[in-house]
């Protein structure tokens, strides 16, 4: 877990039951007016309908299900309150394996599971995620590690049945890619995700010209450069990526300059930087230009009532900035309000070989503060669910 104050962060040991036990609100907790109370502000988000097809989706969910062998969804289907929702990560080993891996498959069963993604997902936000997939893909081919970094080294699972009734979800993730998705009748919740790619773009191959990332990164740095003077000095918390003034455990060498990846929920992150409803007009207009990027996986009716959400927040929405704002510059940027938090983060290399940040290796990731993570937050207001499951142990 990790708290602090205005301006400074520290952190304390954790221990696995911490990160699958933590508060109830399963979440980023973010302390009001910059503060680390890491209270939970509770009822900023209730059930709405969302526009989806819900149908549809259960439909394709029941059709994966249905070609699955009785051992294959044993490893596949858990509780919906079960803590493996929380065991997603990035890296291109896995740290919980669990659910059918789409690379070990049939074909019939991994093209039911990317039409259960396509009718999940917006069609722009499908083809983002296949954008990351495939330049996994493409990553793999250029290292020759085919086996570790593939189109399809990606891991599928449920929680809860699929209903059109009833809350349930799965969860998609692998190296550059990881979704959580909550569903409840027209309501749809994706958050945490993470995406990433190295390099962002395909230069040769089937998928030339593949590329994902480059508006969040171009919009990022027209805001930024759009500030002057005062503001854009506070904005700009550190002037290097991994600045001689940044508190211990600031940077790390897994998540670098991002504090709300892989087992961090329930993490009370400081605010930084300067409030939104300071900017002009012209660059709030930028800010709800990369939350729609941010939230491109989203359906178009969802994502725009996701983003009148945070505009309702402006006055309590931050911006923040590590590094330069020249061209070819690598830097890091967070948008983070009561309602969402998203970071950006140029990185150096992993599978590639630059020890500084480049802006071909980028990390990218969502988390909805104060319970919105999993849909925990909407939880009380689904008909059917009752939490009082409790988590046994690994069992031997």
């Amino acid at each position: 877990m990790m708290v602090g104050l205005p301006g400074t962060i520290f952190h304390l040991p954790i221990h696995l039951s911490a990160i699958y036990h933590g508060t109830a609100s399963e979440c980023v907790s973010v302390g009001a007016n910059g503060g680390c109370s890491g209270r939970v502000r509770n009822d900023l988000f209730h059930l709405r309908d969302d526009g989806i097809l819900i149908s549809s989706i259960v439909a394709a969910a029941n059709n994966l299900l249905s070609l699955l062998t009785p051992d294959q969804l044993s490893k596949t289907i858990f509780h919906i309150d079960a803590p493996e929702w929380r065991t997603w990560s990035n890296p291109e080993f896995l740290l919980s394996n669990k659910g059918i891996r789409l690379d070990e498959v049939s074909d019939s069963i991994r093209s039911a599971a990317l039409n259960l993604l396509k009718e999940t997902l917006s069609p722009e936000g499908y083809e983002k995620a296949l954008g990351a997939m495939r330049i996994n893909g493409f990553l793999g081919e250029l290292v020759g590690a085919p086996q570790i970094c593939g189109e399809f080294s990606y891991n599928v699972c449920f929680f809860g049945t699929p209903s059109e009734q009833q809350a349930w979800g799965f969860q998609w993730y692998g190296h550059h890619l990881c979704l959580n998705i909550f569903l409840y009748r027209s309501t749809i919740v994706v958050s945490p995700f993470f995406t990433g790619a190295e390099p962002n773009g395909i230069d040769d191959g089937p998928y030339k010209g593949t590329r994902i990332l480059h508006e969040e990164e171009r919009l990022g740095l027209e805001l930024m450069r759009s500030l002057e003077g005062s503001v854009r000095d506070k904005v700009q918390v550190f002037k290097e990526l991994k600045d001689p003034g940044m508190e211990h455990g600031r940077w790390n060498h897994d998540d670098q300059r991002h504090l709300c990846g892989a087992y961090r929920d329930n993490r009370v992150v400081p605010y930084e930087g300067a409030v939104v409803s300071s900017f002009s007009l012209e660059q709030q207009a930028l800010v709800k230009a990369i939350l729609n990027q941010f939230l491109l996986y989203l359906p178009q009716r969802a994502r725009e009532l996701r983003i009148e959400e945070c505009e309702r927040w402006f006055h309590e929405t931050y911006f923040c900035w590590i590094g330069g704002y020249r061209d070819g510059d690598a830097f890091y940027y967070r948008i983070q309000s009561p309602v969402v938090i998203v970071e950006f983060d140029h990185h150096s290399g992993v599978f590639l070989t630059n020890k500084e940040p480049k802006r071909f290796h980028i990390h990218t990731l969502l988390r909805t503060p104060n319970g919105g993570d999993y849909g925990m937050a909407l939880r009380k207001e689904c008909e059917g669910i009752r939490q009082e499951w409790v988590w046994e142990g690994d069992k031997e």
